[in-house]
């Protein structure tokens, strides 16, 4: 992208901005596309807590549903170093200082809890606290903050099983080859409801000691959008149109003890 032809920050009509292709938004995340972040693995029925969020977010940038494409992007290689096919990235990737070197991040749109999943009536279902879980073998993907909040808050004796995807994190559980995985919050919910038969979520904890962490929409390092993209997602914010949208598809998070 050529920056000396950049559209001024004030200028967020669709037809001023630099994209990937002129007239379309294209968003990029992985697929399969799991619930609630997608609905039916479709990202373009507009469903589920991300689906919304994309349209919200494009409908503040002027795009409608039809002008609106989507990209399958792999979790990892969204904020890898690098030229980007997508105009903005949605795929539950937390802003961390690491990864801004390589893109850049819109404000975050949610807050994010970690979770324990475990067996029902298994060793670790009843945990407590997260010194309950030293000795748990547990299951993780590569990656993602899961991992570093396994790694440097949980702490178990025993190095974490990782996995390359989230399904393979979820069969994992599911035939037994670990005691407890380790995702976000509304994906534990979504994991016990329809994936894993008597599975329970053992509890939720920060995966970090300061700031919360949140998610945010991925961009190509020095994408000339990035300010209107963060207009837009500050706009849903306060006319509480991220919360309705997190109250529609993320409700259940509320039901998850605090594990500490």
């Amino acid at each position: 992208m050529d920056d000396t032809v950049a559209a001024p920050t004030t200028a967020c009509t669709k037809d001023q901005l630099q994209l990937v292709s002129q007239g379309k938004l294209t968003i990029g995340t992985d697929k399969p596309a799991f619930e609630p972040w997608f609905k039916d693995d479709d990202p373009s029925n507009g469903q589920g807590f991300e689906g919304a969020v994309a349209f919200a977010v494009a409908g503040e940038l002027g795009f409608d549903r039809t002008e609106v494409q989507w990209s399958t992007v792999k979790f990892d290689s969204a904020f890898a170093p690098g030229d980007k096919q997508f105009d903005f990235d949605i795929n539950q990737v937390s802003i961390t200082d690491k990864r801004a070197e390589a893109v850049d991040f819109s404000k975050g749109y949610y807050t994010v809890k970690q979770a324990v999943v475990a067996a029902e009536g298994g060793k670790y279902a009843k945990a407590k606290s997260l010194a309950e879980l030293k000795d748990a073998k547990i299951g993780v993907q590569v990656g993602t903050t899961s991992l570093s909040a396994v790694k440097e808050v949980i702490k178990p004796a025993d190095d974490p099983n990782v996995y390359n995807d989230q399904l393979d994190v979820v069969n994992a559980l599911k035939n037994k080859q670990v005691e407890a995985v380790v995702v976000d919050l509304p994906t534990a919910f979504y994991v016990t409801a329809a994936q894993v038969e008597n599975s329970t979520i053992v509890g939720q904890f920060s995966s970090t000691g300061g700031a919360p962490e949140e998610f945010g929409l991925v961009m190509e390092k020095g994408s000339t959008i990035k300010p209107c993209v963060d207009k837009a997602v500050e706009a849903l914010k306060s006319k509480g149109e991220l919360t309705k949208i997190e109250q529609q598809w993320l409700g259940s998070a509320a039901g998850a003890p605090e594990l500490r």
